[in-house]
């Protein structure tokens, strides 16, 4: 069942800040404030679904679609060794927000990731790593 009061849904509300790298009719990306590794960035769908199974077809794709260019531009503006890209279905599957997002998570060959929601990161931190993505979101 989907709770229109989780925290994904108040931030698409404006109810709730956050630091967006980018924003369509049908979807929004912004930093992960408790980030696995520098870059994290989810993307949410606009669309109310709790899980995947929940979204329709047309919202899919779009969420689709600004995973992949957000996930060029996460490329871009900090170099990793690989990028994970991961969609969580249920408690049981580590999903901790009942909202349909997509976590975008640079990977380093030498360095492990941090704990999944574990350490909330620095806001100033939050925010250049966002105007990075932002700049090379321009640059594409």
């Amino acid at each position: 069942m989907y709770d229109p009061n989780n925290i994904f849904a108040r931030i698409l509300r404006g109810e709730l800040p956050c630091n967006k790298v980018y924003e369509d009719a049908d979807t929004m990306a912004f930093m992960d404030i408790m980030p696995q590794s520098d870059g994290h960035v989810l993307v949410v769908t606009k669309e109310p679904a709790a899980e995947l199974f929940d979204l329709s077809d047309a919202g899919a794709e779009a969420a689709i679609r600004t995973t992949k260019r957000v996930a060029r531009a996460v490329r871009a503006a900090f170099s990793p060794d690989g990028i994970s890209i991961g969609q969580f279905n249920g408690a049981a599957a580590g999903q901790t927000v009942p909202h349909v997002h997509f976590h975008i998570v640079p990977r380093y060959a030498e360095r492990t990731l941090r704990g999944h929601g574990s350490d909330m990161q620095d806001p100033e931190i939050l925010s250049q790593h966002a105007e990075r993505i932002v700049a090379a979101l321009r640059e594409a």
